[in-house]
């Protein structure tokens, strides 16, 4: 009987601690390990990462980056000396005519009188060529006869008025003709914005020169007393 007892209790004994341990099992199964959902949540991020970094990534892979514009190379062009600018083609036209084929534009209207041929003028003027608009004279304020000039601004001249401001599109027929004159090729036809500044007559300039010659002889003769009257004081003393 004790023999038995030992053994039913041993057999007891054992079946409890079977129970216990698969108990514990069975809760160390039913509890997450941290580490294992560490893991499989690194193994979900690993999967779909590249998913997601595509997704993010597609705008990008859609639209190619544009290349980098070239720099532009050096030229070895010589800029033309004076430096000239171009006229646009509307700043080359005029909208009238006279009987002589002289084209005319007023740009700037002003009353009073006009100088006749055997006058002198102070005018301010740009010159250029009615082909490609290409400057070859200017001048912001020169005298000079209106019969000293070509026959196309001299008779343009004489259609103004002091403070006027005209273009006039003159024909090679009225310029320089067949001739080359400096930058100005043969047979060209000619474009003028002229300014007329103020313009005498003969007599006025001849009056101002003699004025002018006066006030010279005066002056070389008080220049000429100053310096005797200065050697006769360091004479006396």
């Amino acid at each position: 009987m004790a023999g038995a007892f030992e053994n039913a209790t041993l057999a007891g004994l054992d079946d409890e601690l079977s129970a216990r341990r698969g108990k514990a099992c069975m809760a160390r199964a039913a509890r997450p390990r941290y580490g294992a959902v560490m893991s499989l949540t690194f193994r979900a991020l690993r999967r779909f990462a590249p998913a997601v970094f595509l997704a993010a990534a597609s705008p990008a892979l859609a639209a190619p980056a544009k290349p980098a514009p070239k720099a532009p190379a050096p030229s070895t062009a010589i800029i033309p000396v004076p430096l000239n600018p171009i006229v646009p083609a509307t700043q080359r036209l005029c909208s009238a005519a006279t009987a002589s084929g002289l084209g005319t534009l007023m740009l700037k209207p002003a009353e009073g009188a006009k100088p006749a041929k055997g006058d002198y003028v102070l005018v301010g003027y740009v010159g250029y060529l009615a082909a490609n608009g290409e400057v070859f004279d200017q001048n912001k304020q020169t005298a000079f006869p209106v019969e000293g000039v070509i026959p196309g601004f001299s008779e343009g001249l004489q259609m103004m008025t002091k403070g006027s401001v005209w273009r006039f599109c003159v024909p090679a027929t009225l310029g320089y003709g067949a001739q080359e004159s400096g930058p100005i090729p043969a047979n060209s036809d000619l474009v003028f914005q002229v300014e007329l500044v103020d313009f005498k007559t003969v007599a006025e300039v001849e009056a101002m020169r003699g004025g002018q010659a006066d006030s010279a002889q005066q002056a070389s003769e008080a220049a000429e007393a100053a310096a005797a009257a200065a050697e006769a004081a360091a004479a006396a003393q």
